[in-house]
């Protein structure tokens, strides 16, 4: 059923002339569903109090939820309770959206303290994608794009600390992926021994530095950790001319850390701005 208010058989203006009524049909039922998902179970007058709503509206909503497979009624104790299903609501959340709406900005504010390029890393699949990369000054890099950049997991700084971060189920399935791999920069997952003291050294650290003799440049990485649950790894780029690996360490390294807990910060107090409905 609609409620009257919020039929309307006219088309929307496309042209943005003016404001579009939320509809506080859909609006009401995702108070419902945030509701439901604070709790483990709820009753209708738990779900009709933190959403605002006559019982009667919040009974209707709740056995919608239950009717779409979002939730379930558990008739032992007559409370509602999320289903896996919900799940699927959160798969558009992708690494890109919080990294662009969240950590970057707050990067981007403190980039003065490091002076040289940052990125961002997480995990795809069986290496690390640089998703966005932030600079004190743009212009000075020739607008060099890092974004979309694949960076092995044993032979990079942000690869290394994930599987030093991550929980030993899984870095056991990508040690193993590796190991049958052809790649060079795989061949170390084949010696066991020595990869677990290398990455139990490094969760010790909790930071990393890979320090390729052949290469020019080398990397500092720090993770953002929310509970405890890796989230991407900030990198910081710098040349060997410029410092040694251990003079990055005592100069940036309280710089990364303090940008990373504010990202994580920020993402434990992120939320999306939401329309104010009249009741």
């Amino acid at each position: 059923m609609v409620d009257a208010e919020d039929d309307d058989d006219g088309e929307a203006p496309s042209d943005g002339s003016q404001p579009v009524r939320p509809i506080r049909a859909l609006v009401r039922g995702l108070e419902a569903l945030q509701g439901l998902n604070r709790r483990n179970g709820a009753t209708v007058t738990d779900i009709a109090k933190a959403a605002r709503l006559p019982r009667t509206t919040a009974y209707r909503i709740l056995e919608t939820l239950c009717g779409m497979a979002f939730a379930v009624r558990d008739p032992s104790d007559d409370r509602y309770r999320i289903t896996l299903k919900v799940r699927s609501l959160s798969d558009g959340f992708n690494d890109e959206s919080w990294i662009d709406t969240i950590a970057r900005p707050v990067l981007a504010k403190q980039a003065k303290d490091v002076t040289w390029p940052m990125t961002v890393a997480t995990l795809h699949g069986t290496s690390m994608l640089s998703r966005t990369e932030i600079s004190k000054d743009p212009a000075a890099d020739g607008g060099r794009d890092t974004s979309s950049v694949r960076l092995p997991l044993l032979t990079s700084s942000a690869g290394r600390l994930f599987l030093a971060m991550c929980g030993e189920e899984q870095r056991t399935t990508l040690l193993d992926i590796l190991a049958r791999s052809d790649h060079a920069d795989d061949r170390l997952a084949r010696d066991k021994s020595q990869i677990n003291r290398i990455l139990a050294e490094d969760r010790n650290n909790g930071w990393v530095i890979h320090d390729d003799p052949a290469a020019s440049e080398l990397s500092l990485a720090v993770p953002v950790l929310v509970r405890s649950r890796f989230l991407a790894a900030v990198t910081m780029e710098f040349t060997r001319t410029a410092m040694t690996p251990e003079q990055a360490v005592e100069k940036y390294l309280p710089h990364l850390k303090r940008m990373t807990a504010d990202v994580a910060e920020a993402f434990e107090n992120y939320q999306p701005s939401q329309p104010s409905v009249s009741p």
